[in-house]
């Protein structure tokens, strides 16, 4: 199922993919490389006033090329990951209720896992834009974004999902096994049908 938000506009991604960045950028280089980077990226304004809404994936997608293009690429991963915590963090902090937190911490970790998985697949649209997302349980739990935005005229030889494979593993670490691992084992950016996310624990 395309991930499409209530009303069927398409091609918006929430602005923690771009909140949360400015967040990292700031913490690990300061504000002079943050700047650069939105700059680079087209998007300066939204680094001088953070959105609280939906933004353009088109403008996503370029601000996270950007990160790539300025920094080098481990540690352009790095800020991509850092970004990814903080917005699970935030996520954990603002929008997922602290009953349902947990009810999921007490349930086991395969049964946390469904639950899980039913929700992120509700609220696909704010983090997968026009992409298309589908998870399976089990063991690997199995995630993909196929049309992933932020891989749209990407071309890598290693994968470059860290943003969303961070915000996946905290969430799994927080709320079903606090052991999992996430791994991209296939990149659109790597001429892969489709991003696709492993997630493992002991």
């Amino acid at each position: 199922m395309r991930a499409l938000p209530p009303g069927g506009t398409p091609a918006r991604i929430g602005p923690n993919a771009v909140n949360r960045l400015a967040e990292a950028l700031h913490a690990r280089h300061g504000p002079a490389v943050a700047a650069e980077v939105f700059g680079a990226a087209g998007v300066a304004r939204h680094l001088r006033q953070p959105p609280t809404g939906m933004v353009d994936e088109a403008e996503v997608a370029r601000l996270h090329r950007a990160l790539r293009d300025r920094l080098a690429g481990g540690e352009a991963a790095s800020v991509a990951r850092d970004a990814g915590q903080r917005t699970a963090d935030y996520l954990l902090a603002h929008r997922i209720p602290a009953a349902v937190q947990g009810l999921l911490k007490r349930l086991p970790a395969p049964w946390a896992a469904r639950v899980l998985l039913a929700a992120i697949g509700r609220h696909a649209w704010t983090f997968a834009g026009s992409g298309r997302f589908e998870a399976r349980a089990g063991h690997p739990v199995v995630l993909t974004i196929r049309g992933n935005p932020l891989c749209t005229g990407v071309s890598s030889p290693v994968p470059v999902c860290d943003f969303y494979a961070a915000t996946f593993e905290r969430l799994f670490r927080v709320l079903v096994h606090r052991d999992t691992r996430v791994s991209e084992t296939a990149c659109e950016a790597q001429g892969a049908p489709a991003c696709r996310f492993e997630l493992r624990w002991r």
